[in-house]
């Protein structure tokens, strides 16, 4: 796969938000440009969620609070690193056991717009002041049917999500999702907004962002796993674009399933071991400084094991974070050297 290719995909995804990036692939796919695995594996990672998005809607219109903006696409960003390189490797060994569509793949390329053998290569032509305004119309031109199209999901899965919620399906079926958020010690109340959220991302997390809790990490954490998921409408939107070349849409739902968990456990760490990102309001701290407040000397062995013990989770916190970022760097000088 060509390198500058994928880095393209990937950074104008991250810049542009949903479905930049798997328009960008499906046209290199359909251009020739990457194979069928190639473009199936770059969906997975390069089509994610705007920062505009992250930290403006989610982190200050929502939370009010610029670092869980912030938070939320770091953690955003290296899930989808991390689910890349996870499929890198699965290809690389998937490679070495079977290759079985090497002639088809070949045949596909022959015959694809880089090789010139399709029909419409031979009306392309060079970009130069005659045709710069054709070039320019047919991209507004594109990019407002992209807009419509986006729109359209949204207001589609919107109205669905308002329909259910009436007829109070919704309720019954987030019912399903109690054992599970019993099982990782959430609220119940998340039911009904996460399962919005899978089937509309805005939806959900503006639902998820409303639910009033001590534990506002919960809510940050949920988020993060919609934000990675994307949610049905997304799905739809890719489907849609890529339904004129031979991608499947199975690998991008694992992807970003996947992706989904990760972004999830990244900001469940990050909020665990970073004190100072945790907004949760606990109950027992209040108690165990009113309880002792009669006694000056219990409450300054208190605050300064409380400051020791905050500032240990913090250099750990730090550690951990070296330790991530060193990881995904020799893996990246490793899949470099392949």
């Amino acid at each position: 796969m060509c390198l500058v290719c994928g880095g393209f995909a990937f950074a104008m995804g991250l810049i542009s938000g949903y479905p930049v990036g798997a328009k960008i692939v499906s046209d290199f796919r359909e251009n020739g440009l990457v194979s069928k695995d190639e473009g199936e594996r770059l969906l997975c990672f390069t089509n994610n969620s705007g920062p505009l998005f992250i930290l403006s809607s989610v982190g200050i219109a929502l939370f009010g609070d610029t670092k869980t903006g912030l938070l939320l696409l770091c953690t955003h960003i290296l899930s989808c690193i991390t689910v890349g390189i996870i499929l890198a490797r699965i290809s690389k060994k998937d490679k070495k056991r079977d290759n079985k569509n090497n002639l088809i793949e070949q045949y596909y390329l022959k015959n694809s717009k880089l090789y010139g053998n399709n029909d419409k290569s031979d009306k392309q032509e060079n970009i130069n002041f005659k045709n710069l305004g054709e070039i320019l119309t047919n991209s507004i031109n594109n990019s407002i049917s992209t807009l419509l199209m986006i729109g359209g999901f949204v207001v589609i899965f919107s109205v669905i999500i308002s329909i259910l919620n009436q007829a109070n399906i919704l309720d019954k079926l987030s019912k399903l999702l109690y054992p599970l958020l019993h099982l990782f010690n959430f609220d119940i109340d998340f039911a009904k907004p996460l399962l919005a959220g899978i089937l509309e991302l805005t939806n959900g997390v503006n639902g998820i962002a409303s639910i009033n809790t001590k534990l506002i990490s919960q809510n940050i954490v949920l988020s993060a796993f919609l934000l990675g998921f994307g949610g049905f409408s997304v799905l739809l939107q890719v489907y849609s674009i890529i339904s004129k070349t031979d991608l499947s849409i199975k690998p991008y739902l694992k992807g970003k399933f996947l992706q989904g968990i990760i972004a999830s456990i990244y900001t469940f760490l990050a909020l665990k071991f970073i004190p100072f990102l945790n907004l949760d309001i606990i109950q027992a701290n209040s108690l165990l400084y009113s309880s002792t407040s009669a006694n000056s000397t219990s409450n300054l062995i208190t605050t300064s094991y409380s400051f020791f013990y905050n500032f240990g989770i913090f250099i750990i916190g730090i550690i951990l974070i070296f330790l991530i970022f060193k990881i995904f760097n020799n893996l990246y000088l490793r899949i470099k050297e392949i």
